[in-house]
């Protein structure tokens, strides 16, 4: 009967062994992927901090062209430049340093749930391809192809869709600001010119 016993011990230990190698092999192949993955982890995180840049420039610029004298503009268009630049120079790294201490955490267990260590194995290799890095670093020119051409093919569709939304828009913020918007663009505006006296 302890003879029994003690095998049956023996072959739990073991079985248990071989569970928690076969776990630590798993996690190695999801580390191996998160690290193969790191580069696109790092374009995700640029790409998360520059998008408040871009909206901060695209408000700086309307605001530029709308209240800025003429003769202040291009100064004025330098320094916020530099400070669009400061933060990304802050942001971007600091996204970066965030997303790749949490994608061990976030993605990790992901993995681990839906993928073999086999499958995983394969994933790493797939990862690791010669061609699909060839791809992958093709996939902005790609993009910005199709990109430029969507806008020049959708166009037609969507200026009259855009113009239309931008006045409504100015209506709704002239109406909500009694009146400001369009007080400030007649002040703008150059005064017409008497008729001449025959």
């Amino acid at each position: 009967m302890m003879f029994r016993q003690t095998t049956f011990a023996v072959v739990a230990a073991t079985l248990a062994l071989c569970s928690l190698s076969a776990h630590a092999d798993k996690k190695e192949q999801i580390q191996k992927v998160l690290s193969v993955q790191q580069p696109a982890l790092e374009d995700m995180a640029r790409g998360v901090a520059e998008q408040p840049a871009r909206q901060l420039a695209g408000g700086a610029r309307n605001i530029l062209v709308q209240a800025v004298p003429e003769d202040k503009r291009e100064a004025t268009a330098k320094q916020v430049d530099a400070e669009i630049k400061k933060y990304l120079d802050g942001a971007i790294p600091a996204v970066r340093a965030s997303a790749i201490k949490l994608a061990p955490t976030a993605i990790g267990p992901i993995l681990e749930e839906r993928f073999t260590e086999e499958e995983l194995k394969q994933l790493v290799v797939m990862l690791e391809s010669p061609i699909l890095k060839r791809y992958q670093s093709a996939l902005p020119e790609m993009s910005n192809a199709l990109l430029e051409k969507v806008v020049e093919d959708a166009r037609p569709a969507v200026n009259p869709k855009l113009q239309a939304a931008e006045g409504n828009i100015r209506k709704l913020l002239d109406t909500a600001s009694g009146g400001k918007l369009s007080a400030g663009e007649k002040a703008a505006a150059p005064a017409a010119k008497p008729a001449a006296k025959k």
